[in-house]
């Protein structure tokens, strides 16, 4: 799926599927699904599939303005984990919508990208925000509201200095880590890395 708007000022708003040949103003204008083609990256939705009610929104998340290159270890291990771990606090203790805000985070020193196009980020990252909640939490479930947040690796040989390796985990998704952490940490480390004030939701879900 595209976005027309993104190709022509004033096109029609609705994602449409792709041709099987793409325009080339498309190409010039968004990702396509030659870029990702005999590729190593799988498509890393920003916005989860799993996280929508109806079938439509399930199908609006697959427009690849949608999706970032991640790799296989991360979006089928620790990140996707992450994501029903979201869905699960949500649906057992929120008392009415979650905020979720999810982003990608590009290298820091040189850009990596997938054909010359779509830039690959070193780490993914989330943050929710549930404003009403259970008034009885578990105890255990009390750091998780009304705000947190997670980074995940998107590359094994990437440094651990913002989410360090589990040399427990297996293999297959092994430096693809996830690290769960307060909102107000993940900021930081935002901040840092983008080198500007991030505030994610206004008043800090309170």
């Amino acid at each position: 799926m595209y976005e027309p708007q993104l190709v022509f000022p004033g096109a029609n708003p609705e994602m449409t599927p792709f041709h099987k040949h793409v325009d080339q103003n498309v190409i010039e204008s968004q990702a396509v699904p030659q870029d990702y083609t005999n590729s190593r990256y799988t498509r890393g939705h920003l916005n989860p599939s799993m996280h929508q009610k109806t079938k439509e929104d399930r199908e609006a998340t697959f427009t690849l303005t949608n999706i970032v290159p991640q790799q296989k270890g991360s979006n089928s291990g620790p990140w996707n984990s992450l994501e029903n771990d979201m869905l699960r606090k949500f649906r057992d203790f929120c008392k009415g919508p979650m905020y979720v805000i999810t982003g990608a985070l590009p290298y820091e020193n040189e850009g990596h990208w997938l054909k010359s196009r779509v830039s690959v980020p070193e780490y993914m990252w989330s943050a929710y925000c549930c404003p009403r909640y259970n008034d009885t939490l578990p105890e255990s479930m009390q750091p998780f509201f009304p705000t947190y947040a997670a980074v995940g690796r998107n590359d094994r040989n990437s440094g651990e200095d913002i989410v360090q390796i589990n040399p427990n985990l297996k293999a297959s998704v092994r430096g693809y880590d996830v690290r769960q952490m307060s909102l107000e940490a993940l900021e930081g480390i935002l901040a840092q890395r983008l080198h500007m004030s991030i505030s994610l939701f206004d008043g800090q879900c309170q």
